[in-house]
């Protein structure tokens, strides 16, 4: 049976550790986590493995994910690379805007790198769980690398597809778009809701309803069907005033009401899909 060692405890690695160590097929062995307490927190969740103190402390393993901050990566397969006394195996970072190529140092001594993304907002480790069924997981790397991870995360439950290194940053920024600048949005609404003397509670049924019914939509009739609003009328004369307002209420709000405003009008006018 095949070991891994995790380094990074955070919801993407408690979630994956968690997954992993159900999967019956893969061991989780270390787990490097910046603090002690840190690391007993994800061994709770994933429910198996031992804390390591430094990189030095793991010992050698068939797979390694690298589930850390971006920024961190680059240094941890420094680190890694740096203990002569690990052999090389096939090591992978969790990273969705940026390649492999941050893990050359170690492809230098004989690892075998790639990176692998799953599509799915970890707010929390025990949701990704229930929602991780289907995920799109985007792997990037090594051809020999790509198939062993294609396995793995597809009997993890992962819907797995290739994307170019040269893709990536456009790929995570439109994970970017789905899903990290719909809560920045919705917290605009609110704020221009309550800003109009809108009633707190009439608020938070909005918050429910009114995105509900706009994902609802989207999912039955696609991004430009389920378009609505004075952009996608072409009612210009509205825009610009409607514009203008929220300029003057908030200029950073009035300057992506206009941009978005701009991008509705390129969809309303785009030729419909056909399959």
């Amino acid at each position: 049976m095949k070991t891994i060692n995790l380094i990074g405890g955070g919801r993407v690695g408690q979630t994956l550790g968690r997954l992993l160590a159900q999967d019956g097929q893969v061991i989780v062995q270390d787990l490097l986590t910046r603090t002690q307490a840190s690391a007993e927190l994800a061994l709770a969740f994933i429910g198996s493995g031992r804390a390591a103190q430094h990189v030095s402390d793991m010992r050698p393993a068939d797979l390694w994910l690298v589930a850390v901050p971006d920024a961190q990566i680059a240094p941890v397969a420094a680190a890694l690379a740096a203990c002569d006394g690990l052999p090389p195996a096939t090591v992978f970072h969790a990273s969705g805007a940026l390649s492999a190529d941050l893990l050359k140092p170690l492809q230098d001594k004989g690892w075998r790198v790639a990176s692998a993304h799953c599509l799915l907002s970890f707010a929390s480790p025990a949701l990704a769980l229930q929602q991780f069924a289907g995920t799109p997981c985007a792997l990037e790397g090594d051809a020999q690398t790509l198939a062993e991870l294609r396995t793995l995360f597809t009997r993890l439950g992962a819907q797995c597809f290739d994307v170019r290194t040269q893709d990536k940053m456009l790929y995570h920024a439109g994970a970017i778009f789905a899903t990290n600048f719909l809560p920045v949005l919705q917290d605009l609404a609110e704020q221009l809701w309550q800003h109009s003397g809108m009633p707190q509670p009439m608020v938070q049924h909005l918050r429910a309803s009114l995105l509900q019914n706009a994902v609802d939509n989207i999912t039955r009739l696609g991004p430009q069907a389920a378009l609505t609003g004075p952009a996608a009328r072409g009612d210009t004369a509205l825009v610009a005033a409607q514009g203008q307002a929220v300029q003057q209420w908030n200029a950073s709000a009035g300057q992506a009401y206009q941009a978005l405003s701009a991008l509705a009008r390129q969809l309303a006018q785009r030729k419909p899909f056909v399959s």
